[in-house]
């Protein structure tokens, strides 16, 4: 394992004492387990809050700031984080008007986040929940009942994080949350495992000459194996898979997310995106958005996984509202 870090169990704190010193306008409360905006919470403003193992970033704590999240709870590696992180970023950022907090589909995460809405709900802070399961790989899996949450995130955090940022009420912020998750589908292929610190090797096998179609953010397995292949053709039968469980082929404008996995080059990716764009002209759908780059990783692995939006007027102009975090900004 060729890796930079001083040891593999300080790993999260080591990287969370260089990231507050890479953002000044991030507070990073490392007693608490707690990345949120330097400044306080206008009063009146719904929170949003996310969180989940470490290992995917620049997901969570990549999008903390102006018009996405209010604060973000990172686990150790894989690692759900615990209830009293999330009551203390809940607390942190509540601006009396309510927190949303935005959970992926995977077993540890919705516990922890139930309970800790829970011990909100007991500090007087109500919470509604944004469950995020867009992955269409498989219906359940490792750590999941149900579809795994995925890509689908990043869309869910910024444009309820628009809308949030916009004045508008808890309701109104978790239902547009919700309907981008049910308008989103993911998909991912890895071409080769990730390596965790702690164990220093993959964390499965996979022959140079196969790739794993379906693969979870965490390494988990997908729907086969098969040969490598062109990359059109394995964008084809992935976007085959995406558009089958959804309305997306109706669509006439989508949001589109070609996100590398932590390992694979910036020109791949593009690659990857030239036959998404020519997939879906073809059957008569516009890429209105586009995000091309690494935003839900599994460490060090190569791959990448698509993630398609229906998109319409008000998602789109609220996707297009300004943003100011480390890993998303424009508009300002």
């Amino acid at each position: 394992m060729k890796k930079f870090l001083n040891t593999p169990e300080s790993v999260l704190s080591d990287a969370l004492a260089g990231m507050a010193a890479a953002h000044l306008d991030l507070h990073v409360d490392q007693d608490a387990g707690v990345i949120r905006r330097a400044e306080q919470t206008r009063i009146g403003k719904v929170a949003l809050v996310s969180g989940g193992g470490s290992g995917h970033e620049p997901l969570h704590g990549g999008f903390v700031g102006t018009g996405m999240l209010d604060a973000a709870c990172p686990g150790e590696v894989f690692t759900s984080p615990v209830p009293d992180q999330m009551l203390a970023a809940a607390k942190a950022v509540d601006g009396g008007n309510g927190v949303v907090f935005v959970v992926k589909n995977y077993t540890g995460d919705v516990l922890n986040f139930r309970m800790a809405a829970e011990l909100a709900a007991d500090e007087g802070i109500e919470v509604q929940t944004v469950l995020v399961d867009d992955d269409v790989a498989v219906q359940d899996s490792t750590w999941t009942a149900g579809r795994r949450g995925t890509g689908a995130t990043v869309f869910v955090e910024k444009i309820a994080g628009a809308l949030a940022e916009q004045g508008a009420d808890l309701a109104a912020v978790a239902a547009i949350g919700r309907q981008v998750n049910e308008a989103s589908r993911s998909f991912a292929v890895a071409l080769t495992a990730c390596t965790t610190p702690a164990n220093g090797k993959p964390g499965f096998d996979l022959p140079d000459d196969e790739i794993e179609i379906g693969v979870g953010i965490h390494g988990e397995p997908g729907r086969h194996r098969q040969k490598l292949a062109p990359a059109r053709e394995i964008v084809a039968s992935t976007m085959d898979a995406i558009l089958a469980e959804s309305a997306l082929a109706d669509a006439g404008q989508v949001i589109v997310m070609v996100n590398g996995l932590g390992g694979t080059p910036l020109i791949e990716l593009y690659v990857v995106f030239n036959e998404v764009a020519a997939l879906l002209a073809a059957k008569g759908v516009t890429v209105a958005r586009s995000l091309v780059g690494n935003y839900v990783t599994s460490l060090d692995m190569a791959g990448a996984s698509i993630t398609v939006c229906r998109a319409d007027a008000e998602l789109l102009s609220l996707w297009d509202a300004p943003v100011n975090t480390p890993a998303l900004r424009w508009g300002l």
